[in-house]
Formats: structure tokens, C-alpha cells, sequence
């Protein structure tokens, strides 16, 4: 079945870096545009990066120049490099792909605080 499987999540300081991973299964994972979803507490889910069939990307203007997002189709994963992380980007971090469906992961916590 399809599967979208986040990790590297965790509790950081205030300037620090976690990369995100997500590995996708059941599905032609090149076919796919790839993206990052973020939701704090009380907030709604936002568009943090995406990358499309072609390697483009696009950043949500809160994230860009600290976040990075690629993607290696031979692995099936997508990344998420997080530079310069601040209490802010504190959020639940979902990978979803995206073809004539969508799927979603099951989402990984990041934390950042002093």
C-alpha cells in the first residue's frame, strides 16, 4: 500500500538544524511532486517547500533562505535541510506527494526551544 514515512524530527535550540526525511513505498515516486506541510498548535496546516517533477522548488517566504528542500527519486525520499531554526517554525512536519492524488504522511514532530 501507499506509504509516506517522515523522520528526523526532534527538539532543537533556537539557530540550530534538523533535516527532515521521508521515505515514500506503493507508489511511482518520480511521477510525483513533492511537498512540505507544517502546523503548530491552534494554527491551520501551511505550505512550508515544495519540489516538482523537474527539480523546481518554491518556499513559503517564512522559511526561504533557511530551509532547503530536495529530492532523490532513485531512493524514493524527499528531504527537508532546516538552518537557522527558530521557536516559530515549532510544528508538526508532514511530506506529502502529490500526482492525480495526494498522499500524506503520518507527520513528525519538530520542537524548538531553549
Amino acid at each position: 500500500q501507499v506509504q509516506l514515512v517522515e523522520s528526523g524530527g526532534g527538539l532543537v535550540k533556537p539557530g540550530g538544524s534538523l533535516r527532515l526525511s521521508c521515505v515514500g513505498s506503493g507508489f511511482t515516486f518520480s511521477w510525483y511532486d513533492l511537498s512540505w506541510y507544517r502546523q503548530a498548535p491552534g494554527k491551520e496546516r501551511e505550505l512550508v517547500a515544495a519540489v516538482n517533477l523537474g527539480s523546481g522548488t518554491n518556499y513559503a517566504d517564512s522559511v526561504k533562505g533557511r530551509f532547503t528542500i530536495s529530492r532523490d527519486n532513485a531512493k524514493n525520499t524527499v528531504w527537508l535541510e532546516m538552518n537557522n531554526l527558530k521557536p516559530e517554525d515549532t510544528a508538526v512536519y508532514y511530506c506529502t506527494a502529490r500526482g492525480g492524488e495526494i498522499y500524506w504522511g503520518q507527520g513528525t514532530q519538530v520542537t524548538v526551544s531553549s
